[in-house]
């Protein structure tokens, strides 16, 4: 029974890292973006802005986009798992929207020229 036990301990163990790691991905808080999300998004479209300079926001985007996702999806699988409930496709849907919602801010930023490709920096 003892085996048991610890077993079902690593499993909350290893869920609760997966919602603590997603946190740090996710939108929920104000500083995950500016130290996480964001440079994860540059590094990310960097690679594509040097094949063609146009790549760049559409790949920052897709960067951005998926940090966001992978974040809530992994709260939401974490959470999930260590309460042993039902998924809820509302909440679901609510996160993509949260989501997509800081996507449209970090468009805004690339068309504004408050981030541009490393390159630039450098004219």
């Amino acid at each position: 029974m003892l085996l048991f036990k610890k077993k079902m301990t690593w499993k909350k163990a290893w869920h609760s890292f997966l919602v603590v790691f997603g946190f740090i991905l996710s939108p929920l808080s104000w500083w995950n973006d500016l130290f996480v999300n964001i440079p994860l998004a540059y590094v990310f479209a960097i690679p594509f802005s040097l094949i063609k300079k146009d790549f760049f926001l559409p790949a920052f985007v897709i960067g951005y986009l998926l940090t966001n996702v992978l974040g809530m999806l992994l709260i939401h699988h974490g959470l999930l798992k260590i309460f042993n409930t039902k998924k809820k496709k509302k909440q679901l849907i609510k996160d993509l929207w949260i989501a997509l919602a800081y996507t449209a801010l970090i468009v805004a930023l690339v068309l504004l020229g408050i981030i541009t490709p490393p390159q630039e920096y450098f004219k």
